[in-house]
């Protein structure tokens, strides 16, 4: 076990590492939510029943678009060991495949974790956003963090190019947040989006998000427990797939 952690923590300072060498991706992930959630925040208010409700819509959307976007933070860390051919040298090492997803995963879940306070922390202080519950919103966002983290280590697995990376983050992104209601209420959507919603995980996040904001606990580990089985999924796919690598490269 502790021979397990020294090799974690060494993996977690070399990738944290290699991402504060290109700052400027980093920054423009916790900057673009803040700077869109203050341009639509008047349209949201306007559209919605209250300035509350209006603010909760805004800050949610913000939270879940633009993290589904950052998926690939963690995905491209797994698929750069291929790109840089460095991959047979990681697999060489005694770390386990879930050591390996763990030191790849948290460097990203700062960022991801810096990305949500940063909006939420505008949202309160700018558009008087009210936080009824702080410890059941921690507990959200960090339930959604984990699960956007084991997409993406599945998601670094089973790509070969930056190429193709980029392109399924762009799309499956855009996608799951349109269809899981992040930037318009599903209430005002047609009835075949409102069918099929539930199939994106932007969806289970938005409702578990918005649950939080509202202090409605029950709600909020009904919609947590769902992503919460996609994290487990994805995590172990993830996990087989890297050793289905180095089964069939050693």
């Amino acid at each position: 076990m502790r021979y397990a952690g020294i090799r974690t923590m060494a993996l977690v300072r070399h990738n944290a590492v290699l991402m504060l060498r290109e700052p400027g991706p980093l920054i423009s992930r916790l900057i673009m939510p803040v700077v869109l959630l203050s341009v639509l925040h008047p349209l949201y208010a306007a559209a919605l029943s209250g300035s509350s409700n209006g603010t909760a819509q805004a800050a949610t959307g913000m939270m879940v678009m633009f993290s589904m976007l950052a998926v690939s933070i963690v995905g491209i860390t797994i698929l750069s060991e291929r790109l840089w051919h460095t991959w047979n040298r990681l697999r060489a090492t005694p770390a386990h495949a879930a050591e390996i997803l763990l030191a790849k995963s948290v460097s990203a879940c700062g960022v991801l974790l810096a990305q949500q306070a940063a909006v939420i922390t505008f949202a309160v202080i700018v558009f008087g956003l009210r936080v009824p519950n702080p410890a059941l919103l921690g507990a959200a966002v960090l339930t959604w963090c984990l699960t956007l983290l084991c997409c993406g280590c599945l998601l670094g697995t089973l790509v070969r190019t930056s190429g193709a990376l980029s392109a399924v983050q762009d799309v499956a992104g855009m996608l799951f947040t349109a269809v899981g209601g992040a930037l318009v209420p599903l209430t005002v959507l047609p009835d075949w989006v409102r069918d099929i919603a539930p199939i994106s995980p932007g969806y289970w996040g938005v409702s578990m998000l918005q649950a939080a904001f509202r202090g409605s606990i029950g709600d909020a580990v009904r919609d947590g427990g769902v992503l919460l089985g996609i994290a487990l999924v994805t995590g172990v796919l993830a996990c087989r797939r890297i050793v289905a690598n180095q089964t069939t490269r050693g």
